[in-house]
């Protein structure tokens, strides 16, 4: 029978926090703002819950001293689930006010809920990202790889991509010449790589590699940072001139997409440079 261990930690106390908060926002929009089914709503509770399940199983595996039998690496299991929280709580928080706040005719109460989701998604934010500063690896400390900076970058870099992947795919917008294919591959060789090595991390499969995961880490980085300067330069030239543009208004969905695929070459770009430092650093 496990031990219940009751630890009195910053982190802790965030993470009750941050459960307490999606608890709420995602209880008050379901329950109370009259939401459509489908789009945005379903995306912005989805957010929510997703963010409270995971912490909640964090929460649980600590308590019960459980940590020894999680088949991961407790060292950057706690730490990624706080990162895509924080990312997912963010993004729930400036897309629900836009699509169920603004310029909406909503009844008194229904407003209130709406407002009230808002607010609690954007305190859940701010407990995840606390989370994260607590959490995150301090120099000259021995942490696990998704606690440094190159880790956390991952996990902002296939977040990006998912916001990419969603803005092209409703309607279709890279279908209408071979280099817009490109970019398409770019984003989804990029996702699946950095996915990958977060998976790798997670599970503690690193050492499944035929190479050192240092020199892969490096090799992908210098991969990801010239196919996505590549992307970042066709995309716009083959979306907004004139000799390829398809129809005659610009869809603010694609300068959305311009500006993540710029957003996501910094930081690979980042991710590069920290990489070779840490390699250079250890060796």
């Amino acid at each position: 029978m496990p031990l219940i261990v009751l630890p009195t930690s910053q982190r802790l106390w965030v993470r009750v926090a941050a459960l307490l908060f999606t608890c709420v926002a995602f209880s008050v929009a379901s329950h109370g703002g009259a939401l459509p089914h489908g789009g945005m709503s379903d995306w912005c509770i989805f957010c929510w819950a997703f963010s409270f399940a995971c912490t909640l199983l964090v929460l649980l595996v600590e308590v019960f001293g459980l940590q020894a039998r999680i088949p991961v690496s407790w060292t950057n299991f706690p730490i990624t689930v706080a990162c895509y929280a924080s990312l997912l709580c963010l993004s729930a928080s400036v897309i629900f006010p836009l699509f169920f706040l603004k310029d909406q005719h909503l009844s008194g109460e229904v407003r209130g809920h709406h407002i009230a989701a808002t607010v609690f998604s954007c305190l859940a934010a701010v407990a995840y990202m606390g989370e994260v500063s607590l959490t995150k690896a301090r120099p000259g400390e021995v942490a696990g790889y998704m606690a440094t900076a190159p880790g956390l970058l991952k996990v902002c870099q296939t977040f990006v991509a998912c916001i990419i992947f969603i803005l092209i795919s409703d309607p279709v917008s890279y279908d209408h010449h071979p280099a817009l294919k490109w970019c398409m591959a770019v984003y989804c060789i990029c996702f699946i790589l950095s996915m990958a090595v977060v998976v790798l991390c997670v599970g503690e499969c690193t050492g499944w590699l035929p190479i050192p995961f240092s020199k892969f880490l490096s090799a992908y980085g210098l991969l990801a940072v010239i196919m996505y300067l590549t992307a970042t330069i066709i995309w716009p030239v083959f979306q907004f001139d004139k000799p390829y543009r398809r129809g005659s208004q610009t869809s603010s969905k694609l300068i959305a997409v311009a500006v993540l695929t710029a957003l996501n070459f910094l930081l690979y770009l980042a991710d590069l440079a920290y990489t070779a430092r840490l390699v250079f650093v250890s060796t």
